[in-house]
């Protein structure tokens, strides 16, 4: 019985040096993308772009505590994951809130670099995804990691789209649609981690 439950502690140290591993090199793209998405959205006046650039900062506060909770307990990280969840809330409201000062001043922004930087940003979120697909359903803490990086990967093909809207009308309203509908995208997103952190909390109660 011994060497089973000696067996068992060294498979999990191993998943959890896996997953750290793994969320290391996904924390790293979001920061690094963060800089170029945020400049490239401020220079486009792109306020999807911002919104794009929002969400990488948010994954990497959010990735920054996934990596911390790998070691704690499931109840500890479902408690992070409560937290997680709340940053996800908080960054819809600022998208809310970018999109209706934007239709109070009006803009149409650059869409070759909102295409551009688009495209740049789906091939590092979908990097992270694909690194992140074998652990996302190792636990609550790593589930809302994947639910993060899915939505990256949503939000740049919309960003893309919304390039291509504002390309085609020579308008602002594709830019300001996209981002209303990636706040609605984080609400849900919210939701969902808050749920799946409640229910893996109240089975560790």
């Amino acid at each position: 019985m011994a060497g089973c439950c000696e067996h068992d502690g060294e498979e999990l140290a191993a998943l959890r040096e896996r997953q750290s591993g793994v969320l290391k090199i996904v924390l790293g793209i979001n920061a690094v993308m963060f800089v170029v998405i945020i400049g490239a959205g401020l220079y486009a006046s792109s306020s999807a772009l911002l919104t794009d650039s929002l969400d990488n900062l948010g994954d990497v506060f959010t990735y920054a505590l996934s990596l911390w909770a790998v070691q704690l307990s499931a109840r500890a990280k479902a408690q992070v994951a409560f937290f997680k969840g709340g940053l996800i809330l908080l960054a819809a409201l600022a998208v809310l809130m970018q999109v209706g000062y934007k239709l109070w001043h009006p803009a149409v922004p650059l869409f070759e670099v909102m295409g551009l930087f688009s495209l740049l940003a789906l091939i590092a979120n979908g990097t992270c995804l694909t690194l992140l697909w074998r652990h996302r359903g190792d636990d609550v803490n790593m589930r809302s990691v994947w639910e993060c990086s899915r939505n990256d990967v949503a939000a740049n093909l919309a960003v893309f789209l919304a390039a291509a809207g504002v390309w085609l009308t020579d308008a602002g309203w594709p830019d300001l649609l996209v981002a209303f509908l990636l706040a609605l995208l984080f609400l849900r997103s919210a939701v969902r981690v808050l749920s799946s952190a409640r229910s893996s909390y109240r089975s560790e109660t």
